[in-house]
C-alpha cells in the first residue's frame, strides 16, 4: 500500500528534506509552505501559514482531498524566535514564537487525529529540538515551544495509542543550513559574541563534536514511519551526536 504522508514547512531545510525522502521511497506527498517553492513531480505545495487556523484548515482540506487521507504526519513547522534576555523579550515575540512551533503543531495533529481515529491507524511525527530537552540562554520562546511539543507527543501517545496511531517527536541538534546560520547570528548579537564562536560551541557541546544535516533527520523520520518501528510510540529521540551541555 502506498503511503500518504502530509509535512508541515516542507518548502526547505529539514521539510523539504522529508519531502524528499518520503517521495522517494513511493510515498504521495503534500506539503504547506509561507514559501513552497517548485513541489517534486508528484508532490502537492501549498502556501499555507500554520499559525493560522483558517489558512491551515484550507490547506488540510486540500491535502485530504488530494491524498485520499493521511497515514503520516510531520509536523515540522517551526521558527527559531528571538533571542534575548527575558528582561528584554517583548510578549508578541514570545506568543509568534509559540504560535508557529507548538500551536502550528496542535492544529496538525488535531487534523490528523481526526482523521487517523476513522481508519485504525497511522503515525505521526513532531520536530521538537534538543531545545526541547535543555534550557538555552536567551531563547526562552524557542526552548518553552519546543519542550511542550515533547509534553504534546507524550499526551497524544497516551491518547490515540488504543486508536493504532503512534506518535513520537524528533530532537534535532544543530542542524546544517540557512535557518540554523540565522539563529548562530541572532545569538552572536545577543551575546555580542563572534558567531564562529557560538558555531563552534553547538559543536563542542556534542560527544561527537559535530552538526548533523537535514537528511539525517529525514531518516530518522523514515524509520520510525516504518514497519519497523510498529511498537516505537511516545518516544523522543535525539538525532544530534548526542548533546552533552548546552553553553
Amino acid at each position: 500500500m502506498t503511503r500518504r504522508v502530509v509535512v508541515t514547512a516542507g518548502g526547505a531545510g529539514i521539510g523539504a528534506a522529508l519531502v524528499r525522502r518520503f517521495a522517494a521511497d513511493g510515498a504521495r506527498v503534500a506539503y504547506c509552505d509561507l514559501a513552497p517553492g517548485d513541489a517534486p513531480d508528484g508532490v502537492l505545495g501549498v502556501e499555507a501559514d500554520v499559525a493560522d487556523e483558517a489558512s491551515m484548515d484550507g490547506f488540510l482540506a486540500r491535502a485530504h482531498d488530494h491524498l485520499g487521507g493521511v497515514d503520516v504526519l510531520c509536523a515540522n513547522a517551526g521558527t527559531g524566535g528571538p533571542a534575548a534576555p527575558i528582561e528584554d523579550m517583548a510578549y508578541g515575540d514570545w506568543r509568534a514564537c509559540l504560535d508557529v512551533n507548538l500551536g502550528g503543531a496542535f492544529l496538525a495533529c488535531r487534523w490528523a487525529a481526526r482523521a487517523m481515529k476513522g481508519q485504525g491507524s497511522g503515525c505521526i511525527l513532531l520536530t521538537s529540538s534538543t531545545a526541547g530537552q535543555w534550557g538555552i540562554p536567551s531563547r526562552s520562546p524557542y526552548v518553552a515551544a519546543k519542550w511542550g511539543v515533547l509534553g504534546l507527543t507524550k499526551t497524544l501517545a497516551a491518547e490515540l495509542g488504543p486508536h493504532g496511531i503512534r506518535v513520537n517527536a524528533i530532537c534535532p541538534g544543530a542542524v546544517e543550513g540557512e535557518r540554523m546560520e540565522r539563529v548562530v547570528a541572532m545569538e552572536a548579537a545577543a551575546r555580542g559574541a563572534d558567531p564562529e564562536a557560538i558555531r563552534a560551541l553547538y559543536a563542542e557541546g556534542t560527544s561527537m563534536r559535530r552538526w548533523v544535516t537535514a537528511e539525517d533527520i529525514a531518516a530518522t523520520a523514515a524509520f520510525l514511519a516504518s514497519d519497523a518501528a510498529r511498537t516505537i510510540s511516545g518516544q523522543a529521540l535525539a538525532v544530534d551526536g548526542n548533546t552533552e551541555r548546552v553553553t
